[in-house]
């Protein structure tokens, strides 16, 4: 999600809603295992993104993406120096990339939102390592996640673990709430100090999916309104989580079965 001004009011979620955006977001994490069985070099990310709309009508679901703020297609699919909002169409995936599939589902009326970077056959060992890295700084953050901790400290994990690796974390796009909207506040920054920012409470239910780019943070959105590229050029992987704030830790809303 960009940055920008959002309402100040935190929805705390009941516990039927909890269920719901949990089974929203177990769909969700279905459709990237899914993913994870059929996408392969050759095929076009058009492709790949009429497959994920098929799965998550099937199951009785809307992909949120599709026709939001004019948005065409039912998925995000980012491939290599892409950080976010690839728009799939014509690109066909080749062996040793890595690629972003961004999904949102919309079931019984909640939202459900997860990403995972993919590494598509044998990838070369710095990509292999940028997408690690990220999905460790994730998992680092998520563990910070209690009643009574703050924001700041999500972010302060994030750039504890990928900065001194040599890698930058993108300023642009943030996580958020989820519920009955597709983003709610609060805007999840994945930078920051321990500490700071809002404290978190039972109920609440946001996005955690930090951007790492592999050299500089800044980016570049093209023409198209949606797809953003890292400035230099090189590499960014992305993934994340909704998660639930939930006593003493965090459940993950969108975890895999697998």
């Amino acid at each position: 999600m960009p940055r920008g001004r959002r309402p100040r009011v935190i929805y705390i979620k009941t516990a039927a809603e909890i269920d719901k955006i949990r089974r929203s977001g177990r769909l969700a994490s279905r459709t990237l295992d899914y993913v994870g069985t059929v996408i392969k070099p050759g095929m076009t990310t058009g492709k790949l993104d009429r497959l994920i709309h098929d799965f998550i009508r099937s199951h009785g679901a809307v992909p949120a993406t599709l026709g939001y703020k004019g948005f065409p297609a039912s998925s995000c699919i980012s491939v290599n120096n892409v950080v976010v909002h690839g728009i799939p169409g014509l690109q066909k995936i080749q062996e040793g990339d890595i690629v972003k599939v961004d999904v949102t589902t919309i079931l019984d009326g909640f939202f459900g939102d997860t990403c995972r970077t993919y590494k598509i056959g044998e990838v070369p060992p710095n990509a292999a390592a940028l997408a690690d890295a990220t999905y460790e700084a994730m998992m680092i953050a998520i563990a910070t996640v209690r009643n009574g901790s703050r924001l700041g400290d999500i972010g302060e994990a994030i750039q504890g673990h990928v900065e001194p690796r040599g890698y930058s974390v993108v300023r642009d796009f943030v996580g958020h709430g989820v519920g009955k909207e597709f983003h709610e506040p609060p805007s999840v920054l994945h930078y920051g100090k321990r500490g700071s920012g809002v404290k978190l409470r039972d109920g609440m239910i946001f996005t955690i999916e930090p951007m790492i780019n592999e050299g500089d943070w800044q980016i570049d959105v093209l023409g198209d309104g949606w797809t953003a590229v890292t400035r230099d050029g090189k590499l960014s992987a992305q993934f994340e989580h909704t998660v639930l704030v939930d006593g003493p830790g965090a459940e993950i809303l969108t975890l895999s079965a697998d």
